[in-house]
């Protein structure tokens, strides 16, 4: 690389990574600032969310133990007088159907509790026994997988949370509140990331006077500014973050403490009120009379949980701040932190690289020489955009959250794992255990046991197919072979069939009681093969049947090939005396080369993703041995739906197949005659 100035005029270098340093250092503002003020927002929702179920919960407890009737209403009253960010209560009795008691502005006059619930009120009874049934399945299935509380967030900003009212372990009721829209999150100051984009362009114009035109300096400094940059306001954006987390914990707890102090104090004012029940005399012949057993007390700690009302543990409901649960909750924060800023200041320094070394300057002149060709090619780049490459991103992207069904519309930031779901992928190696036995059990659920039945797969049947394809077309490109056209036809048909019907029907084929092969094996006194119990006779079923689809391509191919050899090769070398094999070895398969190497690439790639044959034939029977890894990433997708770890799983995949396909070409050199 030389160091002086290039015939586009002086300062260009000077020019060139000053800009690149710009547009570097914008997006990582541009960026950093949208993620930063997304998670501070998200962090202030996160509190508004967790603050509403504190008091939800606080005031369910209380509800619960004061029993019906005007207890209730009081307790109510008694709420919405200390909780002013409180719109709207309501408590809901299964008992009757009956709205016991209500804070709502709608709830006056008429409508004023205890009444019925009305027809028009049915979506209110129906929230309650969405909430009874997440609890009894919850119960029957030993742990949380319908929420038990409800949360919804309104138009207007504002949320409505519901939770069950439980007596002796059965739930008679549900509380609702809804609160009134939360003030606007923090923002990050626009000022001081402006700053992040100012001072290191100035500081580069100032070194640069000094530097001049060496190009190697001016990009080690330029690179380093940046690097500056990205960490900077990396380091600026988790200390915000830690803080803004720092001071929720400590608010969420301070709500509980406060909270426990009031429904104290609302229990007392029950007690106190409560109107004495007359003793009655047992006569002496009764029998012995067992007391009521008394509520459980309170316990704080539980309110600050999540939505299946399984505690935090994140503070002790005293006030006090567990450090070293936060301490590692934030952690894990600054861990997607750093590999969020890693990864930005990597696209940062490859696109201010792009510039400085001259590639935007570059394909600009590109574009500008030859923009009418690039304008009729306009439209199909367009659409390769929108249809192939966006999703081809999009799909990355996703690789790096935890996206599931559950939290499929939650913002990217909120789902942000990093590298989580590729390390869960590539190191686990717990391929297979000694059982109680001696023997080995497999874990085909392993990516490395995927990945061998996998590799199985394509090598077999793609060595099949070009064996097979070689020599079906060897013998169809014999002179003088009399129905050759019909040969053809009938040879290129398997191709020509829908895969999805050929699977279908081989899957037919190999049915344990009524398929045509199992009769054949009976036909030589041998008893049925149930083919889908065992993993051998289950892959041996995929293979035969992609051995049946896969060599009429080769065989296509390796004729059109054939057909293009000149004859004088073959009569020269008859003349020099050589043998059959000698021709083909000499002649024949180096000839062959730049056709088969490209379509064995092709092979493997479409062999590698077989989704149909696994799928349809075998279905990864038995418990999953047979699958490979794009069926095996469908199941995580559209079965146990993981859609972030299912991404992971292809763009692995993705990296496979490409580092393959260049290898192989790079190896063999197959196209370098193309």
């Amino acid at each position: 690389m030389s160091d002086q100035p290039d015939e586009t005029g002086k300062g260009s270098h000077r020019l060139r990574f000053g800009a690149g340093l710009l547009v570097g250092t914008l997006l990582v503002a541009a960026v950093g600032h949208r993620l930063l003020t997304s998670s501070l927002g998200e962090t202030a929702r996160f509190g508004e969310d967790r603050r509403a179920v504190v008091s939800l919960r606080a005031l369910t407890d209380v509800v619960a133990r004061a029993g019906s009737g005007e207890a209730i209403r009081t307790v109510v009253a008694g709420f919405a007088k200390w909780h002013p960010q409180v719109a709207a209560t309501r408590v809901v009795l299964f008992d009757g159907i009956s709205l016991d008691a209500s804070t709502d502005s709608a709830d006056t006059g008429e409508n004023a509790p205890p009444r019925r619930l009305k027809r028009e009120e049915k979506d209110l009874y129906d929230r309650g026994q969405r909430l009874r049934a997440a609890i009894e399945t919850n119960r029957a299935e030993g742990g949380g997988r319908k929420d038990e509380v409800e949360k919804e967030r309104l138009p207007d900003g504002s949320v409505s949370l519901a939770a069950p009212i439980e007596r002796d372990g059965e739930v008679v009721g549900m509380v609702e509140i809804r609160r009134v829209p939360p003030p606007p999150a923090p923002r990050p100051s626009l000022l001081t990331t402006l700053s992040y984009v100012v001072a290191p362009v100035l500081l580069f114009a100032v070194l640069a006077l000094v530097i001049g035109e060496r190009r190697l300096p001016l990009g080690v400094l330029a690179a380093l500014l940046l690097a500056g940059t990205v960490w900077g306001y990396g380091a600026q954006s988790w200390a915000k973050l830690s803080r803004a987390r720092t001071a929720l914990e400590a608010d969420v707890a301070g709500q509980v403490k406060t909270s426990a102090a009031r429904a104290q104090e609302l229990l007392g004012t029950l007690a106190a009120t409560a109107a004495p029940v007359p003793e009655t005399p047992a006569p002496e012949t009764a029998p012995e009379v067992a007391h009521a057993v008394p509520p459980a007390p309170l316990d704080p700690a539980s309110w600050d949980s999540d939505a299946f009302r399984r505690p935090l543990g994140l503070s002790d409901g005293a006030g006090r701040v567990d450090e070293a649960k936060v301490a590692a909750t934030l952690e894990a924060a600054k861990t997607a932190v750093r590999q969020t800023t890693i990864l930005l200041g990597a696209l940062a320094l490859v696109l201010a690289g792009f510039i400085g070394l001259g590639g935007l300057a570059a394909l600009l002149g590109t574009l500008k020489t030859h923009r009418v060709a690039y304008s009729y090619v306009l439209p199909a780049m367009v659409g390769m955009v929108l249809l192939v490459f966006f999703p081809f991103v999009y799909g990355i992207v996703l690789s790096f959250t935890d996206q599931t069904i559950y939290n499929s519309n939650a913002p990217l930031t909120e789902i942000w794992v990093g590298f989580k779901n590729y390390v869960s992928i590539l190191t686990d190696f717990r391929v297979a255990k000694t059982a109680a036995d001696g023997g080995l059990v497999f874990n085909y659920q392993n990516f490395y046991w995927t990945l061998w039945v996998t590799i199985a797969w394509t090598v077999t049947n793609v060595t099949y197919g070009v064996v097979v394809g070689l020599i079906l077309a060897l013998v169809l490109n014999t002179k003088g072979l009399a129905l050759k056209p019909a040969y053809r036809v009938l040879l290129i048909l398997p191709w020509a069939m829908p895969n999805y019907i050929t699977a279908l029907i081989w899957q037919g084929m190999f049915h344990q009681q009524f398929g045509v092969v199992n009769q054949v094996v009976q036909m030589f006194g041998m008893d049925p093969v149930s083919w889908f119990e065992k993993p051998a006779t289950s892959f041996f079923t995929a293979w035969a049947t992609n051995g049946w689809l896969s060599f009429p391509f080769m065989m296509v191919i390796s004729l059109g090939a054939l057909q293009s050899i000149p004859s004088d090769l073959y009569e020269a070398a008859r003349v020099d005396g050589a043998s059959r094999w000698q021709q083909f070895r000499s002649i024949t398969l180096p000839s062959l080369k730049p056709a088969l190497v490209p379509a064995v690439i092709l092979s493997v790639v479409w062999t590698f993703n077989m989704f149909n044959i696994i799928f349809l034939v075998t279905a990864g029977q038995p418990a999953g041995s047979t699958e490979i890894l794009i069926t095996q990433s469908y199941k995580f997708a559209f079965e146990k739906y993981q859609y972030g770890y299912a991404a992971a799983y292809s763009t692995v995949i993705f990296g496979i197949l490409l580092i393959y396909g260049v290898f192989q070409n790079r190896m063999t050199k197959g196209t370098e005659a193309i």
